[in-house]
This record gives C-alpha cells, structure tokens and sequence, in this order.
C-alpha cells in the first residue's frame, strides 16, 4: 500500500520538478531580452513560484492515467503494467518538451506561447527549420534532445517505482484509492474548490508579459487555447454585449457625416506597385519617431510622397495582415480568415475591383507563398501572374527563407516593362524576417537584443533604394502609385510590451509623380489600419468601396478617427481621447490611458469593434 502511495507521489515530484527545469530553460534562453527589459533578477524569479498552481493542475491531470494504473496494480501484478507506465511518462516528456522548444523558436517572433493557430504551421515543417538559423535550429535541437532524454533518465533513476514485485494484492486498498485519491487530483487539475476553474490568470504576476509567459504552464496553455477555438464553433467568445447593442456602436463608430474625400492623385487609372514590408517596426522610420539612419532612403522617398504617420497594424502575422491589406477585413485574435478558403473566398478583394476594371496583376515574393496559406489567398485575390522561390535561377542569392530582396525588386522591375498598362503589381518582400541573413555586412553596433533586425532592415531600405533609382527610368514610371505598407510590427530596439499600441505601429506611404505637387511631403495624422488601404485607394480611383465595410477613407476628413489591432487573447484601441489594452481571456484591462469621464463608452467602442468583428468571421 505505501508503495502505491509512494508512486503517485514521487510521480508527481518529478512533474513538478520537469516543469521548473522547463520553465528554467525558458528564462535562460531569453535572458538577452530579459536583460533589454531591464528586469530584475528577483522578479524573474518569481516566475517560479507564480507558476505553482497550474504546474500542480497540469501534473494532475498527467497523472490521471498512471493513477489508474496504480488502482490496477494493488490487486493485479503484471509487469507490462509497469512498462506502460514508463511508455506513457517517455511520451507524455517527449510532447512537452517538444512543445516548450518550439516555444523558444517561436517566442522572439511572435512574443507569445504556442497557441492553437501556431499548431497549422507545423503541417509546414519546414518552415520552422528556415525561419531561424541554423544555429538557433540545431540549438533548439540540442536543447530538445538533452532535456527529453535527461528527463527521463531522471524519471527512471529517482522517481519511477516497480510495483509488480513489491506489492501484494490488496483488493480492499483499490476502491478505497480511488475514493480518497481520485478527488485529490479533480481538485487539483481544477485548482481548488473556487467556483471558477484554475487557468492562466493565475500565474500572471508582472507587468513584463515574457515573465507571465514563462510563469504559465505550456501545456496547460495550449490544452485551452485548442477548447477555446473548438468552442468558438456556434459561440462567439468576445460577445461582451448583445449582439444588436454591439452592432448600432459600431455603426455609430462608422457613422458618415458626410462621403467626400481629397483626391491627391492625378489621375484615377494610374498603375498601381503594392509593396508589403515584413516586419517593419514605426521604430525604423525617424519620421514616425525612430532612431535616424536605419532607414535613409525610406527617409528620402517621404520628402516628394505622403507619409501615414499614425498606422497600425490589424494583427501580427504575416497572413493576417494580407486580409487587412487587400481585402479591408481587420485581423482577430484565435485565427486568422486567411487561413480557410471557405472563409476567405467570400471576401472581395482589392485586386477583384481593379481586374473589373482591366488591370493586368502580378505577385511577386521570393519565398515560399504556401507558409500561413498566403499562396491560397493570393490565388483568390485572382493575381494572373505569381512570382515566388521556385521562379528564380541560380544566378540569385538566396537566404533560409527564400530569394532575397534586391533580385526580387530587380525581377519585377524587369517584368513590369512587358506587363500591359494598367497594372497592379504586388510584392512582399523577406530579407527583414529571421534568420536575418541577408547578403550584406552589418552596419550598426547597436541595438541591443534586435541588432540583427535593424541592420535587415537597412539593407531592405537600401534595395528599395536601388529599385527606385531604376524604376524612374521606366516608360511606366510617371503614371505609377506606388505604396508601400507594412504587413505588421516587430519587437524592436525599444522592447515595447507586445500588448502596448506602440508595438504594432508601423509605417505606409504612398509616392509617385502621379500625387499632386501640393501634397507631396505631406504627413497624415490620422489615426488609422491597414484595413484602410483598400477604401482610400479605391476612393482615389473612383470605384465603388462598399464591399470594404471595414475599411475608411483617409483622405476623408469626415472618416472616424480610431485604430484597432488585436493579439492572441484580446485586443488594443487608440482614441483621441486615449487608448486601453483588454486581455479577453482573463478580463484585464493591462493599459487604459481614457479619462475616467470616457473611459466606459470608449471601452464599449472598441469591445463592440472586436465581437461585431468576429461574429462577422464566424458567419462568413
């Protein structure tokens, strides 16, 4: 009997023990943005304790199988019994620890824990080995291997106990096991006898979201994140009012004065050149208040273009953004509409609009478009021509995750000399994603935890550069538009919180000799979304805008002023009059900057904007 007993304990010690040596892992992996924070060392470690009742809830639920084992083996001895239970630990070590190591590959980039939408990803394996470096791939490795093995070895060695050879049948001890041990575990998977079961609120404790990450259990984490996305089906999760309520805010937020808008273009048929930037930052742009010099010749083509100086991204990922950009349709926490065609082929698009009206188009990226399903969208937005990794010869360098800039931006140059006018030519550029291994020395010293970034970021800047240097040479170059936007921010030298609206700022704007004389240099302060692009451009051009419910004129004086972008578990608004930052899933507000006066009607605008917004998605 206290063999038994004995077991269940020393199983749950090792659990215990695993996930604080996981938790370690994560902490020292990240130590370098731990240091740019400017943490203390005594609040990260806090980490730890914090972390207590779900790694507790976590291994009760882990051991409701061995536990059953156990009730078999007080009256039946086998020895297969024994090597179930040393099968099932192996297993369950080896999904954990894989699942902790993608966390810290994961982790720089999306300043997250795996969610449920990271898990499609990994139908693209690949993806993961070319989105780090090498190094970092093989670390990752290296980190996977010692912890799955040395874990289990410690399993083994001091806390696995054989049972068939030291046990005697003890049919009474079995069902009186269960009575007494069996409520033990519910109520510790459930975090005590409150009426709310334990989740991840619990181990939140900091104002620095990376320690509430590490303090919250992955496993715990991503068992939730799957229920929550399974529920979501027939249920939406953000309905913080009735529906009708929600929809007359944001009508209201939507509501008109009057439809006008300045025309700053010359013509309403120009040709139209899209460039998306990955991940650029407002922090790399000295007009929108970052450092100078890390990109000059963005600075340059700002003096003759019009300058969004108040944009933020929708969402976070690369994916989402492409629904924001061409079909107005803002980014939503849990998923992403860009990742299922039955979602997305219902959207109009902009290039839908400009094919109606004769434009020829083409997509150019010099990578691989199948990551995030991009490619599946991009083939509905109906682009005739579709340029990406495989279509280049070996006469281009390339990096891990594709093609790299300056032949990507030399390609389509070359083919927009053969395109028939109009056009609509988009493309995406890579080198500014990880692994940064663009093909140019670095040229900063500085900036800390993201110097790899800035220096791609440079380099990007200075292929755009070149590529307009050429492109003024071109036939078609006086009557061309060319815009350039962001597909959504990244962590940069100033380490913002990933929640704080200052993280998901990030820069657009429109050049070309086809903008006006009087409003070249011109810089646009009005707050504002990528999901805008689409009704100021086809305002501009006179097509109709209203399949773009969601997206605004910002050359309307009259259009609504606010900006809205979401995360995995909630969402940011920016007002005039302040903005709030609301943590859905544990019901927090982590930053509210609103006047107390306006503080509940501006909460309800922006709460409105996200449930009025996803019931949409889930009825699409």
């Amino acid at each position: 009997m206290k063999k038994i007993i004995a077991s269940l304990l020393r199983q749950l010690a090792f659990w215990m023990l695993f996930f604080f040596i996981s938790r370690a892992i994560f902490l020292l992996y990240n130590i370098k943005l731990i240091i740019a924070e400017d943490i203390g060392v005594g609040e990260a470690l806090e980490a730890f304790w914090h972390a207590l009742p779900l790694d507790l809830a976590t291994a009760c639920y882990l051991l409701v199988f061995p536990f059953f084992i156990l009730v078999i083996q007080t009256f039946y001895n086998a020895s297969w019994l024994d090597k179930l239970n040393k099968y099932y630990t192996f297993t369950a070590i080896l999904i954990f620890t894989l699942l902790t190591t993608a966390e810290l590959g994961i982790y720089p980039e999306w300043k997250t824990k795996m969610p449920y939408k990271a898990l499609m990803y990994l139908q693209n394996p690949e993806e993961i080995y070319n989105s780090s470096s090498t190094i970092t791939f093989f670390v990752l490795i290296a980190v996977f291997l010692l912890q799955s093995i040395g874990s289990y070895w410690l399993y083994r060695r001091f806390f696995f106990t054989e049972i068939t050879r030291t046990v005697k049948r003890w049919y009474i001890f079995a069902p009186l096991l269960v009575i007494v041990s069996l409520p033990l575990l519910v109520l510790g998977a459930r975090g005590g006898w409150q009426p709310i079961p334990i989740n991840q609120s619990e181990s939140y404790y900091s104002n620095y979201n990376i320690l509430n990450l590490a303090s919250v259990n992955s496993a715990f984490n991503l068992s939730i994140s799957v229920i929550e996305n399974y529920k979501n089906f027939g249920k939406n999760p953000y309905s913080f009012y009735d529906i009708n309520e929600a929809r007359d805010v944001v009508d209201e937020i939507y509501e008109l004065p009057r439809d006008t808008t300045v025309k700053v273009l010359t013509t309403t048929k120009p040709n139209i050149v899209l460039i998306i930037l990955e991940s650029w930052s407002a922090d790399l742009i000295e007009s929108i208040g970052g450092e100078p010099g890390i990109t000059p010749e963005f600075h340059e083509l700002e003096k003759t273009g019009i300058l969004f100086t108040n944009m933020y991204a929708t969402g976070p990922r690369s994916e989402q953004a492409m629904g924001s950009i061409f079909s107005g349709f803002p980014a939503h926490p849990i998923s992403s509409v860009t990742v299922q065609p039955e979602k997305f082929s219902k959207l109009h698009t902009i290039t839908h609009s400009l094919i109606e009206n004769d434009y020829s188009t083409s997509f150019y990226f010099g990578g691989q478009l199948r990551y995030g399903n991009i490619k599946g969208y991009i083939l509905h937005n109906g682009f005739t021509k579709v340029v990406e990794h495989t279509d280049f010869g070996s006469d281009v360098i390339r990096g891990k995750l594709g093609v790299h800039d300056e032949f990507v931006l030399s390609r389509q140059l070359t083919d927009l000399n053969n395109e028939k006018e109009p056009f609509f030519s988009a493309l995406f550029t890579l080198s500014s994603h990880s692994p940064y291994d663009q093909p140019m020395e670095n040229v900063f010293d500085w900036g800390g935890n993201e110097n790899n970034y800035i220096n791609s970021a440079y380099y990007t800047d200075r292929c755009l550069g070149n590529y307009f240097r050429e492109a003024k040479n071109q036939p078609w170059y006086k009557n061309t538009l060319f815009i350039i936007v962001a597909d959504h921010s990244h962590n940069s030298y100033r380490n913002w919180s990933f929640t704080t609206p200052a993280y998901h700022k990030i820069p657009m704007l429109f050049y070309g000799d086809v903008i006006k004389e009087e409003y070249r240099g011109l810089k646009v302060q009005r707050l504002s979304n990528q999901m805008d692009l689409a009704t100021t451009l086809m305002k501009q051009l006179d097509l109709d805008s209203a399949p773009f419910k969601w997206s605004r004129d910002l050359f309307n004086p009259y259009s609504p002023i606010f900006a809205y972008y979401s995360f995995e578990e909630g969402l940011g608004w920016v007002s005039q009059e302040g903005h709030f930052v609301y943590e859905a899933r544990i019901d927090h507000y982590s930053e509210d900057t609103v006047p107390e006066d306006k503080k509940n009607a501006v909460r309800k605008e922006g709460k409105s904007f996200l449930q009025v917004l996803f019931e949409e998605y889930m009825n699409i």
